[in-house]
């Protein structure tokens, strides 16, 4: 297999990686064809899997809109895969010209590809990292550099938490990353759930088993355990709900899709 330009020469190509595999769900050209194999095996038993990560992005532009639309000029993206088209830094600026965002990813191609869509970005940088290791991204010199965690943050966890098992201490992780954040930061979250999925669970579990495959176990959740991510935080309206629920825009078509209902969207905010 040929190596494209913008893949580093440090990963393997012949693996499947979840942030390509989330590229290619959402139309983007970052993918290799091992990844578009995981990817359409996982489609044969989830089908709606573009339209769920779909839903993802549109709920994330709506949150980072509202977090704007409250003052907040300071965006930490954790998991934030490869940028697409609408990416936190584009939306945020729109709102808010002097938004500064810290994209994290412990995948080689997403940071690298996020250094190459940020060159020349003075107010937006990317964080090699892993949310398992909260004080690693905290203690970064792009979070030093562009965050300052006295004045209030948007923190982001879209679509990232249902690849961190239990073992790993997601709960603990989260806590810790509010704990350094100033009042009136905001938690904006999104999860994998078998509930309001439009397919029997037992059926479901075969795209799961296509992530476990690949070394990257994905977590389903219920509600209340999603919840649980939330303590500490003040629950925004509507709470947490589906996410083409969370204050749906004129602008945006009503999503018919039921996969789209899929898991749960949420923003919290500190006291």
């Amino acid at each position: 297999m040929e190596r494209p330009a913008w893949a580093p020469r440090s990963i393997d190509i012949s693996v499947p990686s979840v942030a390509r595999i989330h590229d290619f769900y959402l139309g983007g050209s970052y993918n290799f064809e091992v990844d578009r194999q995981a990817a359409r095996k996982a489609m044969e038993f989830l089908p709606g899997l573009p339209k769920i990560m779909q839903a993802n992005r549109a709920f994330m532009r709506r949150a980072v809109r509202f977090a704007a639309g409250e003052g907040v000029t300071q965006f930490l993206d954790i998991g934030s895969g490869i940028p697409t088209f609408g990416s936190v830094h584009e939306v945020a600026r729109r709102a808010r010209p002097d938004a500064r965002v810290v994209y994290v990813d412990h995948d080689p191609v997403a940071v690298a590809h996020s250094q190459t869509v940020l060159a020349g970005e003075e107010d937006a940088g990317v964080v090699a990292a892993d949310l398992r290791k909260p004080q690693e991204i905290l203690a970064s010199p792009e979070i030093r550099r562009l965050i300052d965690l006295n004045r209030p943050v948007a923190l982001l966890l879209v679509a990232i938490l249902h690849f961190v098992e239990d073992a790993d201490d997601p709960y603990g992780a989260v806590a810790e990353l509010r704990e350094a954040l100033a009042p009136g930061s905001l938690l904006i979250l999104t999860h994998a759930s078998y509930e309001g999925m439009p397919l029997p669970p037992e059926r479901a579990q075969g795209a799961v088993d296509v992530y476990r495959d690949i070394r990257n176990p994905l977590i389903m959740r219920s509600r209340d355990e999603i919840a649980r991510f939330f303590e500490g935080y003040d629950m925004v309206e509507p709470g947490m709900v589906a996410m083409p629920r969370w204050r749906p825009e004129e602008s945006e078509p009503d999503d018919e899709d039921p996969f789209a209902f899929s898991g749960f969207a949420g923003v919290g905010r500190t006291a």
